[in-house]
């Protein structure tokens, strides 16, 4: 008996949770094609979207990002100075 009163109550959570799933995939959806439509929508719609991820950028991927942008970086500089060498002579 406890099980049958118990039941309708996790339906009820079920569906609540459905719908409002519902409406957040219809919200993302109706946000797309309305920044698609318009380019301000666009960056609007970049400027929102990390605000609501989930899973922030992890320190260990930001410490590699920014070693990949300082090899890059020494990468142009040596190029530069190579280019500026041969042409000197």
């Amino acid at each position: 008996m406890d099980f049958v009163n118990v039941l309708p109550g996790k339906i009820l959570v079920l569906v609540v949770a459905l719908l409002i799933f519902l409406i957040f995939v219809v919200a993302f959806i109706k946000l797309v094609l309305w920044s698609k439509k318009m380019p301000k929508g666009a960056y609007l719609f970049l400027a929102f979207f990390p605000l609501i991820s989930l899973f922030p950028i992890p320190p260990q991927e930001i410490k590699k990002l920014e070693r990949i942008k300082q090899e890059r970086i020494n990468e142009e500089d040596e190029s530069g100075k190579k280019n500026r060498d041969s042409k000197e002579h």
